[in-house]
């Protein structure tokens, strides 16, 4: 995959926008200010493919990128407080309803802070994710902040923490050094193989 040819395609703010899923997708979920959009940036090396606030819950919409046969999805950031019961409702309903409909969904990319232990929204979309059988990698956001140390404590510590821990494939990340971008290209690279190779049938 030449990573250099992602291009943005469009941003939906209700599921009943959402279009056809005609290509593979992964998906990137997470809290709010969890580094989704510095992920992704760096991810694809660019630094204003998706847009970085300093404000939480900025991104209010599903975002679709595309490259090389593959569509990226950019769910919005679930869990911030300040903002309207009303607007909670319509992220809810974008999440939710991107995730009932019947799509090419190879892979959800789902990310928690490293440097805490999941939120009960986090615990709520893994085991949502788990009851559903979506298959996912958990990404641990901001690894930088950590010293050595700090990190193997907190990785011993989500074994417990996380259901189904021993089966969970976590990859710890960092969007300033680019720490777990390889591996994360990696998982990429098998599943674009895959869809190759059943598309070639």
């Amino acid at each position: 995959m030449n990573y250099h040819n992602v291009k943005f395609e469009a941003s939906y703010g209700t599921s009943e926008q959402l279009p056809a899923s005609d290509l593979p997708e992964i998906a990137f979920a997470g809290r709010s200010n969890v580094g989704k959009s510095s992920m992704i940036n760096k991810l694809f090396n660019r630094k204003q493919l998706a847009r970085v606030s300093c404000v939480p819950g900025k991104t209010a919409t599903i975002n679709f990128f595309h490259v090389d046969g593959i569509r990226f999805v950019d769910l919005p950031g679930y869990g911030y407080a300040k903002v309207s019961k009303g607007e909670k409702r319509r992220w809810a309903e974008l999440i939710e309803g991107y995730f009932a409909q019947d799509r090419n969904l190879q892979l959800v990319f789902q990310l928690i802070d490293m440097r805490h232990p999941p939120t009960a929204d986090d615990l709520m979309m893994v085991n949502f994710l788990i009851d559903h059988e979506f298959p996912f990698v958990v990404i641990l956001t901001k690894r930088d902040k950590l010293s050595l140390k700090q990190q193997q404590e907190r990785l011993d510590a989500l074994r417990s923490e996380l259901p189904c821990a021993d089966q969970i494939t976590m990859i710890p990340f960092s969007s300033e050094k680019g720490d777990g971008v390889d591996a994360v290209k990696e998982i990429i690279a098998e599943i674009e193989a895959e869809c190759a190779a059943d598309a070639a049938e």
